[in-house]
C-alpha cells in the first residue's frame, strides 16, 4: 500500500484537471501521477516536460526505452520496469531478452548502439563522476549533442522516479501488470 495518498482528478486544481485526465492517457502510470498530485507543482513541471521530450521525439524511443529498463534493473525498481518492460517488447527485445539486458554485452538482441546505450545508463547510474572520455568519444559517433543531454538526463531523472516510487511503495496499476504478462 502506498505510503502518501494517491490523489484523483478532484484533488488537483481546477485549472489542471483537463491535463489530469490527458496524463492518465500517457500510460498506466496512474499511481504515479496520482503520488505527485499531492504537489500539483511538481506534477505540472515533472510530467509537463515528460510529454514534451515524448512529442518532441529527439530520441528514438528504443533508446530511451532500453535506458530506463537498465537503470530500473539496476536500481531494483519493479514498478519501472513493470513500465517499461513491455515497451521494450514493442521495440523488438523479446521479454526474455528484457529479463538479461545488463547482460549487454553479449545479448543477442541488441546492436552496438544498444549496447551503448545500455553501458552508458549503466556508468551514469553507478559511478557517473568516473566516466571517460573515450565513452562520450562513442556516443558522439552516434548520437548528437541534444540526444546525448536527452539520454543523460532521462537516467538521471528514472534513477530520481525508482527511489520516489519504491520509497513511497507505489503499487503497480492493474494496467501495467496486465501488459507486462502480455508482454
Amino acid at each position: 500500500m502506498a505510503r502518501v495518498k494517491i490523489a484523483g482528478r478532484e484533488d488537483v486544481p481546477a485549472d489542471m484537471r483537463d491535463w489530469f485526465d490527458e496524463l492518465l492517457a500517457y500510460g498506466p502510470f496512474g499511481n504515479q501521477i496520482g503520488a505527485l498530485a499531492n504537489r500539483p507543482t511538481i506534477l505540472r513541471h515533472v510530467y509537463g516536460l515528460l510529454t514534451e521530450l515524448r512529442s518532441e521525439g529527439v530520441l528514438p524511443r528504443r533508446y530511451l526505452e532500453l535506458a530506463l529498463v537498465a537503470v530500473s534493473q539496476l536500481n531494483a525498481c519493479d514498478y519501472c520496469v513493470a513500465h517499461h518492460a513491455p515497451m521494450l517488447s514493442v521495440e523488438g527485445v523479446s521479454p526474455e531478452g528484457v529479463q538479461t539486458l545488463l547482460d549487454y554485452e553479449n545479448h543477442p538482441e541488441l546492436d552496438d548502439t544498444d549496447r551503448l546505450v545500455i553501458e552508458y545508463a549503466k556508468q551514469v547510474t553507478a559511478d557517473a563522476n568516473r566516466a571517460r572520455d573515450a565513452l562520450f568519444d562513442r556516443l558522439k559517433a552516434v548520437f548528437s549533442d541534444a540526444q546525448i543531454v536527452e539520454l543523460t538526463w532521462r537516467i538521471a531523472l528514472c534513477g530520481a522516479f525508482n527511489r520516489f516510487n519504491d520509497v513511497l511503495q507505489l503499487e503497480i496499476e492493474d494496467d501495467a501488470q496486465a501488459q507486462t504478462m502480455v508482454a
